[in-house]
């Protein structure tokens, strides 16, 4: 336990300063709330109304198969500094991993989910 002690001792200094900063600034920080202040800020123009509306179903489909599709391209990188201790049989585990990646894709692609129109 004797090596964990200076991480625990930086911790708890890390906290204290924290702490310190946050009630030092709340202690002698300026208190003068104006109602100018205390109104919403919207890059310096009135506000004229509350943020509204809605995505499209589209936006969120199409940031989602990004997602999807760029974690699983992502598997490649490692694949290819150690294709050449896996061997064939390696080679032949990512040909169906990328034939299932390229059936999504194709599939997505064919359902019209890529169209913003």
């Amino acid at each position: 336990m004797n090596e964990y002690l200076g991480i625990l001792i930086m911790f708890v200094l890390a906290a204290a300063v924290g702490g310190a900063f946050i009630v030092l600034a709340s202690v002698l920080g300026p208190k003068a709330p104006t109602p100018a202040k205390s109104e919403p800020f919207e890059c310096g123009e009135e506000p004229f109304k509350l943020p509204g509306g809605r995505f499209s179903v589209k936006f969120y489909l199409v940031a989602m198969l990004f997602i999807l599709f760029d974690v699983e391209l992502v598997f490649l990188f490692p694949w290819a500094v150690v294709y050449r201790y896996l061997g064939m049989a390696g080679f032949l585990e990512m040909a169906v991993f990328m034939g299932i990646v390229v059936a999504g894709f194709l599939y997505a692609w064919k359902k019209g989910a890529l169209e913003w129109q």
